[in-house]
């Protein structure tokens, strides 16, 4: 039998944020029944821990969502080293866990205070562009089931960014065009042209911003929360002329229009105009946990 946990991720209140199923002891899965056990939690990942190759590493791990492995995703990252923090640990602590995923190595610092348990990763990939065609204002408006003028802000214009996995970001110019957003008949002529299967749409809220992420390929029509997407974002940032020099910090919202709210931290290190760290920290709770007594073939 295989011990399993359910965290929701991003957030300090159960049945919000985004939820993730961990499954410990996965050395002796295959990829086909890691797979297989990803379908059966229907959630929008699932990450598998098993014995690191470097006995200096905390564990290596593989992500899955419904329909493919990813090299890295952050509510994963976040709520797995969130859960073995706190096996290994009592009371209040501070500690950093070292996994080792398909994108490289990913160091984590968690810690808790009281109730409270944060952790907080550097990106394990500095954003840059990825091939394909962004819409213009006009393709992405139709593939959202908005108008042209709904799209963009300030200097802020789709482009698509990889560090890992990669997004295609459209700003969009207000709150409630966000919430109306959602892909239309023309969604996949715009996926392919932009040779892209995940969408992050985002707006400026308060001192930050809100945001959905949409990837109906990978088996979930939108993700409430993806810290890998608000990581590489702060590339389409720093495009957008949105980066100061020095480190800013930028608070995200994302998942309100799910019914399923989460809270990202993103800060960025720049200097002489170029990202030189990225860093996303968020917190989790346990809502469930298990046995798999019975393994696909």
């Amino acid at each position: 039998m295989l011990k399993y946990h359910v965290l929701d991720v991003f957030t300090k209140s159960p049945f919000t944020g985004n939820p993730l199923a961990i499954v410990l002891d996965a050395d002796e899965l295959n990829d086909h029944q890691m797979q297989t056990i990803t379908r059966q939690f229907s959630l929008s990942e699932t990450i598998f821990v098993q014995r690191p190759k470097d006995t200096s590493h905390t564990a290596k791990v593989r992500i899955f969502c419904p329909a493919c492995e990813l090299p890295f995703a952050g509510h994963p990252t976040v709520g797995c080293v969130i859960l073995l923090a706190e096996m290994a640990h009592e009371g209040n602590f501070e500690c950093e866990i070292t996994l080792e995923e398909v994108a490289g190595l990913v160091c984590v610092n968690v810690v808790r205070q009281g109730h409270d348990i944060t952790a907080e990763f550097t990106a394990p990939v500095l954003p840059e562009l990825a091939s394909g065609t962004p819409p213009n204002h006009k393709e992405a408006a139709a593939a959202l089931g908005l108008r042209p003028n709904d799209i963009g802000f300030e200097q802020h214009t789709p482009q698509h960014w990889q560090g890992g996995p990669d997004f295609l970001y459209i700003p969009i110019a207000s709150r409630e065009a966000l919430t109306n957003a959602a892909p239309s008949a023309s969604w996949l002529e715009m996926t392919a042209k932009a040779n892209t299967q995940s969408v992050y749409i985002y707006c400026k809220e308060n001192e930050g911003y809100a945001a959905r992420m949409f990837a109906p390929e990978h088996g979930m029509p939108e993700y409430p929360a993806t810290g890998s997407a608000s990581a590489i974002l702060a590339a389409q940032l720093l495009a957008a002329g949105a980066l100061p020099e020095g480190t800013t910090h930028v608070p995200l919202v994302q998942g309100e229009d799910m019914g399923r709210p989460s809270q990202i931290s993103l800060s960025v290190d720049v200097k002489d105009s170029a990202i030189q760290k990225i860093r996303i920290k968020g917190a989790a709770v346990r809502v469930h946990h298990g046995h798999i007594t019975a393994l696909p073939l």
